[in-house]
């Protein structure tokens, strides 16, 4: 089995708690990594179990395809969680799905390889690509994308105070050479940035929004929430861990309406069936421990929310 021992999932036996797993249950692990929650998961899994894995980036696949290569109760697809539904009726799994988990965000391997082009601190070709063998990088993006759709990029995935301004700097640098390097657009927008957060890298909210851009992150999440209602089966597990506000703000607000269900006219009197209440909130939301920060720097920002799809 490979060595899942370099990247420690954040909140890992809350949310192995949070799907309560049954030893003949079907589960999804919508963002496999390096495999760590599906190690868990098949540990848990009698021989009867099911697990159905999915991730974009081509290395978790071949990762995947080590650990599991001879376990017939694994199947690993690569694609976005954006398919999700699509990926589990061609399994024969829609509706029959006990827990879907997603780990949202970037795998501690993905941000550590300098060629991937996620991080600021070790230099690399700008890239950040979840599935670096198509779609376009982020060397090509900020190649051409015009200041002001830049900015917004910068403010609505990033919240930067200084989108525009950092945006033309962007673009008046692009100018003199190409921006092709992670250093060379760290330094560019930490430049520009006139107020650096204390403990806080100049260049990380715009690093946060290119990324979630290109990689169509929050609209791949909305569209798998969705579809989590039609995959899961009554009594499934919802478990989503997310790591920053507009992330978990997603998150929040599906568990809640889908909790709610359908909206009505004030005082007009209606069933529970009627109402169309699809999930139930398992307790709130849950962050890691004092000790788990301390040990792991990127946990601090970590949220778990759990939810059950009504029978």
């Amino acid at each position: 089995m490979a060595d899942t021992d370099t990247h420690l999932p954040v909140l890992f036996n809350e949310a192995l708690e949070a799907l309560n797993i049954l030893p003949d249950g079907i589960y999804i692990d919508g963002t496999f990594g390096r495999g760590g929650h599906s190690a868990a998961i098949m540990q848990a899994l009698g021989t009867a179990g099911r697990l159905l894995a999915i991730d974009k980036d081509p290395e978790a696949i071949a990762c995947a395809r080590e650990m599991f290569a001879e376990d017939a109760r694994f199947e690993i697809r690569q694609g976005s969680f954006a398919e999700l539904e699509r990926f589990a009726e061609e399994s024969g799994l829609l509706g029959r799905v006990n827990g879907v988990l997603l780990d949202l965000g970037v795998s501690s391997p993905q941000l550590d390889q300098a060629g991937r082009g996620f991080s600021f601190l070790n230099d690399g070709p700008l890239d950040m690509r979840m599935d670096n063998s198509s779609g376009i990088s982020a060397a090509d993006w900020v190649s051409v994308v015009g200041a002001d759709e830049m900015a917004q990029v910068f403010k609505a995935y990033g919240e930067e105070r200084y989108a525009r301004r950092i945006a033309r700097a962007i673009v008046e640098a692009r100018a003199v050479q190409p921006i092709e390097t992670t250093r060379q657009l760290a330094e560019i927008v930490s430049a520009a940035n006139p107020a650096w957060e204390k403990g806080k890298h100049p260049a990380t909210r715009c690093f946060q929004a290119i990324r979630i851009h290109i990689n169509r992150e929050l609209d791949d999440l909305k569209a798998c929430l969705d579809q989590s209602l039609r995959v899961l089966a009554p009594g499934g597990r919802l478990a989503v861990i997310s790591f920053h506000s507009l992330e978990d703000r997603i998150v929040k607000r599906f568990m809640r309406d889908a909790e709610r269900g359908d909206r009505f006219p004030a005082g007009i009197p209606v069933t529970e069936l009627q109402r169309n209440s699809r999930l139930a909130l398992i307790g709130k939301a849950i962050k890691p421990s004092r000790r788990e920060v301390e040990e792991n720097p990127r946990a601090r920002s970590a949220v778990l929310r759990v939810a059950e799809r009504k029978r």
